[in-house]
């Protein structure tokens, strides 16, 4: 099947969305389709206030309708909401065709950290902009249930996998400052809540492993802190298996990969009972929630890394590519609207099986 997906997040950005994308493609290519992403990449571009890593297209509405025409998809999919995203949507109500959209990004809450825009206006164009959508692709319960409670309609479950291969247990002396070892892996910004994590009051050593705007005053103001800055591929995970505890402060995730890597390296994870943490993390199992994030990273040191590797084992990027699958809208030869093939209202991944 010809698949276009939309992004406005893409290569060589680094963060969970084009993560996320980058294996359903994967996966989807070793399943036999044909996924093709159109992002920034393709358009002139400019850089996004703040993050200049994010380049946003300019204008690229005419050059987006050209490519997907020659594209001729089968199904399209949308998986933000900005420029690229505004294009796709309406290339594809011009020619009344069905799309689906994805929810990753809590963008409410991330511009009200930022600038005095209330939440409600945001989320108003946020429903403005999924409402046309035959389904909206969520990676949580707790995030179907707050964007229901929004008004947002049409949402289906699209889980998230691990690479098993890569994020895996190794030894522990790769690092060898003082124990235990507290680490925080994402991006360095003000919506992941880093304060929570650098002021707690934890033994050991605290590592920050990622970039981001905020990375240059955060080393300024925590000299005891290990800043190993953007790590990928094996160096990445060796960081990440070697720490005692992942510590996760970000209240406003709509899921959190790391969560699932540092699992599947058999490191506990140490977060707040919000979504995203409180769909994955089970209490004595893989890690712990506390509204303290200091008595969650404390109590998650108890926790064995052999049981939180086998609950990463419940997860793989095959599976959340079929869902999306299922949750597509196909369009039938001939059809400029038609009919849909839907997933159903299914369970969510954190719930495993």
């Amino acid at each position: 099947m010809r698949i276009a997906i939309i992004s406005d997040a893409w290569l060589p950005q680094v963060n969970g969305v084009v993560r996320t994308l980058a294996k359903t493609v994967e996966t989807l290519q070793h399943l036999g389709h044909q996924p093709t992403v159109i992002g920034p990449d393709r358009f002139r571009s400019v850089p996004l206030p703040g993050y200049p890593e994010i380049r946003l297209a300019v204008a690229p509405r005419r050059r987006l309708a050209r490519l997907l025409d020659t594209l001729g998809p089968e199904a399209v999919h949308i998986a933000t909401e900005g420029p690229l995203g505004l294009a796709g949507r309406a290339w594809c109500r011009a020619r009344r065709r069905g799309f689906t959209t994805a929810y990753h990004t809590r963008f409410p809450e991330y511009l009200r950290l930022r600038l005095p825009i209330p939440e409600s206006i945001t989320y108003a164009y946020l429903r403005w902009f999924h409402r046309p959508a035959t389904r909206v692709l969520v990676a949580t319960e707790s995030m179907r249930d707050e964007l229901a409670r929004h008004g947002f309609e049409h949402l289906t479950p699209w889980g998230r996998g691990v690479d098993l291969e890569l994020f895996r247990p190794r030894p522990k002396s790769f690092l060898t400052d003082p124990r235990p070892i507290s680490m925080y892996l994402g991006r360095v910004a003000v919506e992941k809540n880093m304060a929570a994590f650098l002021d707690a009051p934890l033994a050991g050593s605290k590592y920050v492993v990622g970039d981001g705007p905020a990375l240059p005053n955060l080393r300024r103001n925590h000299p005891e802190v290990h800043f190993a800055g953007r790590r990928v591929g094996e160096d990445l995970a060796r960081h990440l298996a070697a720490a005692d505890v992942m510590v996760f402060p970000s209240r406003t995730d709509t899921f959190g990969l790391v969560l699932l890597e540092a699992m599947a390296c058999g490191v506990p994870v140490a977060a707040y009972p919000v979504p995203g943490p409180r769909d994955i993390v089970r209490n004595g199992e893989n890690g712990y929630l506390d509204a303290d994030l200091a008595v969650a990273a404390r109590r998650a040191l108890a926790v064995d890394p052999a049981r939180c590797r086998a609950f990463a084992e419940g997860f793989s990027w095959e599976r959340s590519a079929r869902e999306f699958l299922a949750a597509i809208h196909v369009q039938p030869d001939g059809d400029n609207g038609g009919s849909s093939h839907l997933a159903g209202r299914g369970p969510l991944r954190g719930q495993r099986g």
